[in-house]
């Protein structure tokens, strides 16, 4: 199958999902109570499989960021994703946002939900995300944690400013924290003096295809690193109920193209290279440049960023 001509092919890129429903965004937490999720008609299982489907007819494996409530109630679904040859990982159990976490409530969570998905999958969970990217500077504490509960590696940093998520110090690219866990922020373009979240999520359905096209193939090109790019399955539904009682903001950042999202995920399939999160960026490898966090949080390199030379299998 044809890909982006030039250096793009010669570089593999993260594809991720993270396995959530409409009602269960961050976003929505004051409209849908967890109390109530059980009682809501579930899309996700429908939108999971047209997913699979995509990816089977583009010949691409991806990492499935699931919540381990899902694999819970729809314990068939995660077997379909795991029979496909696609990575599982943990998106926690229900969806709360770390910040919102004790450190205690934390450990039972991403063990409780690595658990689960292993146990119904029968392979081993090596990946988390936080949900809404929501490990900061003020509860990296967190980093200890999963590193106590077995992760290998966590893509819950995004190097931006944003109202609901970010951390603008952090670097662009793949790295260790001093505890040795690898963390894969999500891909951000540096334009002037500031980082432009390029991707995936919102930002894919907001920006015209063709600046995420060339965004991550600047990425591929000029900086030699692989991309992680992320969507949700509600994003290619856009029949989905619509929310009554929503703030402008939040009713323009859910809505928007979603009618758009999954013509645009198979052009950006056909145009670049795409692989599992544990195939692209394997822990075992030692080139990944480490990072503390100083008095002044601001991250320090301990070593110089190794470009990438060659395409991950």
């Amino acid at each position: 199958m044809s890909r982006e001509n030039g250096t793009e092919a010669s570089i593999v890129n993260a594809m991720t999902v993270d396995v959530e429903d409409y009602f269960q965004v961050s976003a929505f937490e004051a409209n849908f109570s967890k109390r109530d999720w059980a009682n809501i008609p579930c899309r996700v299982e429908a939108n999971v499989d047209k997913i699979l489907a995509l990816f089977d007819e583009q010949g691409v494996k991806a990492t499935f960021f699931t919540l381990g409530w899902m694999a819970d109630r729809y314990p068939a679904m995660v077997k379909r994703i795991a029979a496909a040859g696609h990575e599982l990982a943990s998106h926690g159990w229900e969806h709360v946002r770390v910040v919102n976490h004790t450190q205690a409530a934390f450990r039972r969570d991403v063990l409780r939900s690595k658990n689960i998905l292993e146990d119904v999958s029968g392979s081993q969970v090596k990946g988390y995300r936080a949900a809404s990217y929501s490990i900061n500077a003020s509860n990296l504490w967190a980093i200890d944690v999963l590193r106590e509960m077995g992760y290998q590696y966590s893509s819950s940093v995004v190097p931006v400013h944003h109202d609901l998520y970010g951390m603008p110090e952090a670097p662009r690219f793949a790295f260790r924290w001093s505890n040795g866990l690898l963390e894969i922020p999500v891909s951000t373009l540096n334009i002037g003096a500031r980082n432009v979240n390029c991707g995936g999520g919102g930002w894919f359905r907001f920006y015209p295809y063709w600046f995420s096209r060339w965004a991550l193939g600047r990425i591929n090109r000029r900086e030699q690193q692989p991309c992680m790019f992320y969507f949700h399955p509600w994003e290619i539904d856009p029949g989905q109920p619509r929310v009554h009682g929503l703030s402008v903001k939040t009713r323009f950042r859910h809505y928007i193209n979603l009618h758009k999202t999954h013509r645009r995920l198979q052009a950006l399939l056909e145009a670049f290279e795409w692989n599992r999160v544990d195939r692209v960026f394997p822990t075992s490898e030692q080139y990944y440049p480490s990072y503390r966090l100083d008095q002044n949080t601001v991250y320090k390199a301990s070593e110089k960023d190794v470009l990438r030379s060659s395409a991950r299998e």
